[in-house]
């Protein structure tokens, strides 16, 4: 059991949940009802246990020569029990999410099901062998984004939200700017790791520094996109300015050392509980507003 809670990541539960929870209690006016709650439950776990437990068990081989697998960055299964940790792993993680998924699906129109069917979709094809996306330059870093993403784009088709108005795309637009960008920069420390283990990457393919750039790039992007937000919430377009920064320094970084952006990722970790604290701060100022 506790390999398989380490597999979910906890610290990082509250990055799929938090999207879901704040868009649909937006949407809906705070709305507090079942879907909201049997929601929020399962982007929080058994959707987390989904994503990262099955990249730990496609993933085992290339972690082991991973030094920054076997903590916070990524659950590392013990060798000598890893086959009967990553079947507990499988099993949990369709004992978890199949029921939920299913009762979501029931609980939507077409619309909210095709959603919700593409985004747990993208959370297999990420890892699952065959299919791999994280293996695919560039559509590694889009598919990682709509992970977190997804959950937000669900929330706000269930309750039938207008994806069109302007305090709703520049979000989704923003926030998948702020994910391809986020994905990229981690990408960055296992230049040297994937490249041995044979994996592709958008930062094997364009190297180090670009990728680095590219990532300060996309945080750009992400600040003018959310300059289109009404007032109060054109405040968010500050939000993705800390992140550039922080990657930032690591622009003369090389493939040859790569490892060193480590302290970067770290960083953006302890970011992301400021970020979603102000987060919640504006939305609290534009419920007042309103």
């Amino acid at each position: 059991m506790k390999e398989v809670l380490a597999a979910s990541r906890p610290f990082s539960w509250i990055n799929t949940a938090y999207p879901f929870a704040a868009g649909y209690l937006v949407a809906t006016g705070g709305r507090v009802d079942v879907a909201l709650v049997v929601g929020t439950l399962y982007f929080l776990g058994p959707y987390n246990l989904l994503m990262y437990g099955v990249n730990d068990v496609f993933d085992y081989e290339s972690d082991l020569r991973n030094p920054r697998k076997g903590g916070i960055e990524g659950a590392l299964a013990d060798p000598a029990t890893a086959r009967a940790t990553h079947r507990r792993i499988l099993w949990a993680c369709a004992l978890t999410n199949v029921p939920l998924v299913v009762w979501l699906l029931a609980l939507g129109d077409l619309a909210a099901g095709l959603v919700l069917a593409l985004v747990v979709f993208l959370v297999v094809a990420y890892s699952a062998p065959v299919l791999r996306f994280k293996e695919r330059p560039f559509l590694d870093s889009a598919t990682s984004s709509m992970h977190f993403v997804g959950p937000l784009l669900y929330a706000l088709v269930l309750v039938g939200a207008d994806l069109g108005a302007r305090t709703v795309w520049p979000v989704l637009v923003g926030f998948f700017l702020w994910g391809a960008a986020s994905h990229a920069f981690g990408a960055v420390q296992d230049v040297r790791a994937d490249r041995e283990a044979g994996i592709g990457s958008v930062a094997t393919v364009v190297g180090a520094r670009a990728t680095v750039l590219g990532a300060a790039g996309a945080y750009v992007a992400a600040t003018v996109v959310l300059a289109a937000l009404p007032w109060p919430g054109v405040l968010a377009a500050l939000l993705p300015l800390p992140y550039a920064v922080n990657v930032l320094r690591f622009r003369d970084v090389r493939d040859a050392d790569c490892e060193r952006a480590n302290a970067g990722w770290r960083t953006f970790l302890w970011l992301n509980l400021v970020t979603g604290f102000l987060v919640t701060m504006l939305l609290v100022a534009a419920a007042l507003t309103t």
